[in-house]
C-alpha cells in the first residue's frame, strides 16, 4: 500500500480518536475528521464539518439503536448528531479499528459501540482493542475472537476508520501506536 493513498476516517474527539489522528499524522497518512457545528473536538487536521442535510444521511432510529445495543440512548440532539457522524466514519472506512471495552452482550461500551455495531451490520472487518482485557479482538460474524500475541491486526485497506473511547488508557494508547508500527515499519 502506498501511504500517499491512505486515509484515516475518524471524529477528532479527545481520547482514542485523537490518538489515531496523531499516529496517522506521524506516519504521513491523511485524515478526515467528521464533526458537526458545536461539537467539541481536539483534532482539526482534515476537519469535515457535516451540514444538517448531510447529518440526516446517517440518521437512525434511536429506539432501534437502543434495542440493538441493549441500552437507552437519549433523544438529545447532540447524541443524535454524534451517532449520525459515526455513520460517516464507518461508511467511509473499509475496515474499522475501535478502542474501548467489549461487554458481555457482545456490544462495545458507550457511544463508541454504535460504530462497532454499524461495522458488524455492514460486514466490514472490525477490530476492537479491549482496554480491560489488554488485547485486540476481531469480530467473526458471530463472536469476538481474541487475536493472539504476534497476530494482532495490521491495517490492510487504504481507507480505514479509527474510533473509540474518550477515556483512553496507557494500554489503549500503546495499542494504537503499535498498530501503526506493525503496519508501517
Amino acid at each position: 500500500m502506498n501511504k500517499a493513498d491512505m486515509i484515516l476516517f475518524s471524529g477528532g474527539i479527545k481520547g482514542a480518536e485523537e490518538e489515531f489522528g496523531a499516529n496517522a499524522e506521524r506516519c504521513g497518512i491523511d485524515e478526515v475528521n467528521f464533526s458537526f457545528e458545536g461539537h467539541s473536538i481536539v483534532r482539526r487536521r482534515g476537519l469535515r464539518v457535516l451540514t444538517h442535510e448531510e447529518l440526516k444521511n446517517g440518521d437512525v432510529s434511536l429506539e432501534y439503536v437502543s434495542r440493538l445495543m441493549n441500552r437507552r440512548f437519549t433523544t438529545n440532539p447532540t447524541i443524535r448528531n454524534v451517532l449520525q457522524s459515526i455513520w460517516y466514519q464507518v461508511n467511509s472506512g473499509q475496515e474499522i479499528y475501535v478502542v474501548g471495552e467489549i461487554l458481555e452482550d457482545k456490544t462495545v461500551k458507550g457511544g463508541t459501540g454504535w460504530g462497532a455495531e454499524l461495522a458488524k451490520l455492514c460486514n466490514k472487518p472490525l477490530f476492537v482493542f479491549d482496554q480491560k482485557r489488554d488485547a485486540w479482538f476481531t469480530w467473526n460474524q458471530v463472536d469476538w475472537i481474541e487475536c493472539r500475541r504476534g497476530d494482532e491486526p495490521v491495517i490492510s485497506h487504504v481507507h480505514f476508520t479509527g474510533t473509540g473511547t474518550r477515556f483512553l488508557e496507557e494500554n489503549g494508547k500503546k495499542a494504537i501506536a503499535e498498530l501503526f508500527e506493525r503496519t508501517f515499519a
